[in-house]
């Protein structure tokens, strides 16, 4: 005989995620002097009574004295709720309808706004209970109904005694009041709920914490909209992720933890065990050895161009889909190189530092327009490019080279070797990327090739000058100037000291990594890098992913999706199909992508299937990973 699950939610802070009263004094008080006073009182109190350090009868005669309120507000109250509901109550809203018959609205609230809400999600008006208000003859609250139970101490398990109800109930809220109902031995289970506010008192009683209801329903296996209860996908971000990448992974319902700084590989290998999604930027290195001790992780976000620091082909390996953000600060990055070459040809820093020793030195020697000189791009790529357009818009000659063919823009000179190009240009600039290859690709020899008082920007990557050569070439004045945005050691942090044999050399412009550091930039990233790993994992998408088999999917509709990454060798194809086929599966539609080394088949099916399917797809030879989607 199966067991009927009754839930028993509450309203405030639970179904909704504020407090009625709170947003009824806001109403109520808005033309009052002392309305911010008024305010924190009711908030004052109404946290005293959530945690039990006040009886609900004078939480609830305390606030309704303070907000002076009547009927008019209230339809204005039951407007501005109806845009309060919480996040996993609105995703919910079909699990809550076709569930009507076991679910009770049970709220110290008033049914005089409480029923207007929860009805809309298909709750039962005659499955709420809460207070009501006494009105005057004018309309004005002038108290409440004093019989119900619900208007004093321990009213919830009064009210849920004379149900009767019959099955498990379980109990969802976010209060002192709804853990006295598990207290008093009426409930089989309280589920703290987090998602909008966290009561340590409260949670601390708590057979479960819910950050939403997602988990709730997850946990017993009645989750119908969602595959996995987002609240269980850990983000870890570090290095000074931008704030609205932050809210964008918060917002979606993830459980994200922030650090400042970067990891060292042995804090980052112990941290990682339970992260699923893991957002960096330059500094953080994702190696072989972080890598073993992720197997929960699922995507890594780069807030920034390279992926150099990030082990690609093991995560690869072990189906971790890899984001960068290509073109959000390829803008920032342009103008840096357009204001470097001016300066370094003005030789302004040397300038401007004398200024601040007290040294007029009012002089054209060394001093250069430039229109008219010639700008080498090493690496034609999405900055490389956009830089040969400005630099000709102000009147630069523009080379270029790069080791893949590319179409000139403008009247931009393609240059067939890299040799050619030093020896040709007044300017070089450095738009690489991480490859191994290009380590030490300026190395002494290749300065030596560089025409004598030319100039050398690098912001690609740190290890792509041979930096003690520059150094020499600059005190030999074979170069008459640099400007060096990365290095090969660079700081974990802003606390950590900077060292580098450039330091102090004449007209050498040192910047500590914000090529790309603009507040427009980091904000592009900070949409760009979230927006694409939310979609990859609600959706499977993988387009603008640097390691993964590029995919654009449909969206999903009326089906489950199976996820299935594998090593690409030749028959796994077919044994997914052999298995689908002989679970008798209906495909809806099928879609496959390969690379070298992994290939990444999506197969959207009819929603009723036995989970022998998911068990024997998981356990096929060469599969890495697999996950179902709906």
């Amino acid at each position: 005989m199966t067991v009927t699950k009754k839930f028993i939610i509450d309203f405030d802070s639970t179904f909704t995620k504020v407090e009625a009263l709170d947003i009824l004094g806001e109403i109520s008080l808005k033309d009052d002097p002392d309305k911010a006073q008024k305010l924190q009182a009711i908030k004052d109190i109404t946290d005293q009574g959530m945690e039990g350090k006040l009886t609900f009868r004078e939480s609830l005669v305390q606030r309704l004295n303070i907000l002076d309120a009547n009927k008019e507000q209230i339809n204005e109250l039951i407007t501005a709720l109806k845009k309060k509901v919480s996040d996993s109550f609105q995703r919910n809203k079909e699990f809550l309808k076709e569930n009507a018959d076991d679910i009770f609205i049970i709220s110290n609230g008033f049914k005089d706004f409480v029923v207007p809400i929860v009805t809309g999600y298909g709750i039962k008006p005659e499955n709420v209970f809460a207070n009501e208000f006494v009105y005057d003859e004018s309309g004005k609250i002038s108290g409440f109904n004093e019989d119900n139970p619900l208007s004093k101490n321990n009213g919830k398990p009064e009210t849920i005694r004379s149900l009767n109800l019959e099955g498990d109930i379980y109990v969802i809220g976010d209060g002192y009041t709804d853990y006295e109902i598990k207290a008093s031995g009426v409930a089989n289970k309280f589920y703290a709920f987090t998602e909008n506010v966290h009561r340590p008192s409260v949670s601390s009683k708590a057979d479960h914490i819910a950050p939403s209801l997602d988990e709730i329903l997850y946990v017993n296996k009645m989750n119908k909209k969602f595959s996995y209860p987002k609240s269980r996908i850990n983000v870890l971000l570090l290095e000074n992720v931008h704030p609205i990448g932050i809210e964008l992974m918060k917002q979606e319902g993830y459980n994200v933890e922030v650090i400042s700084s970067a990891l060292s590989e042995e804090e980052l290998a112990e941290k990682i065990k339970k992260v699923s999604v893991l957002g960096i930027r330059s500094k953080t290195q994702v190696t072989a050895r972080v890598l073993e001790n992720a197997n929960r992780l699922i995507a890594i976000g780069a807030f920034c161009i390279g992926t150099n620091q990030i082990d690609l082909e093991t995560c690869q390996e072990k189906g971790i889909a890899v984001f960068n953000a290509p073109f959000s600060n390829t803008r920032s990055v342009v103008e840096l190189a357009i204001a470097e070459i001016i300066f370094l040809m003005r030789g302004l820093t040397d300038r401007s530092s004398s200024m601040h020793q007290g040294k007029w030195d009012k002089s054209a020697t060394g001093s250069f327009e430039i229109r008219g000189k010639k700008l080498g791009i090493i690496g034609y790529g999405n900055i490389g490019s956009q830089l040969s357009v400005l630099a000709e818009n102000m009147g630069l000659d523009v080379y270029y080279y790069d080791v893949i063919e590319r179409l000139a823009l403008g009247n931009a000179t393609k240059i067939d070797s890299l040799e050619e190009l030093l020896r040709t240009c007044d300017v070089i600039s450095l738009h690489v990327d991480g490859r191994k290859e290009n380590a030490m690709l300026i190395d002494r020899e290749k300065l030596a090739l560089m025409k004598k008082g030319s100039y050398l920007i690098n912001l690609s990557r740190g290890h792509v000058v041979d930096v003690p050569a520059l150094k020499e070439a600059l005190e030999s004045q074979h170069l008459a100037g640099a400007s060096i945005d990365v290095f090969p050691s660079e700081p974990k942090n802003n606390s950590e000291p900077f060292v580098s044999e450039l330091i102090g050399l004449p007209n050498t412009i040192l910047t500590p990594h914000i090529g790309g550091s603009t507040l427009e930039a980091q904000e592009n990233i900070a949409r760009f890098v979230p927006g694409k790993i939310i979609e990859y994992i609600n959706t499977g998408n993988t387009f603008n992913s640097v390691n993964f088999p590029n995919i654009q999917l449909p969206f999903l509709q009326n089906a489950h999706r199976l996820i299935h990454i594998h090593l690409n060798e030749p028959g796994i194809m077919a044994r997914i199909n052999r298995v689908l086929a002989d679970c008798s599966i209906n495909i809806v539609g099928q879609y496959l992508k390969t690379n070298e080394k992994i290939g990444y088949v999506i197969t959207d099916i009819d929603k009723a299937y036995s989970s022998k399917v998911i068990d024997e797809l998981k356990s096929l030879e060469g599969t890495i990973r697999f996950r179902v989607l709906y």
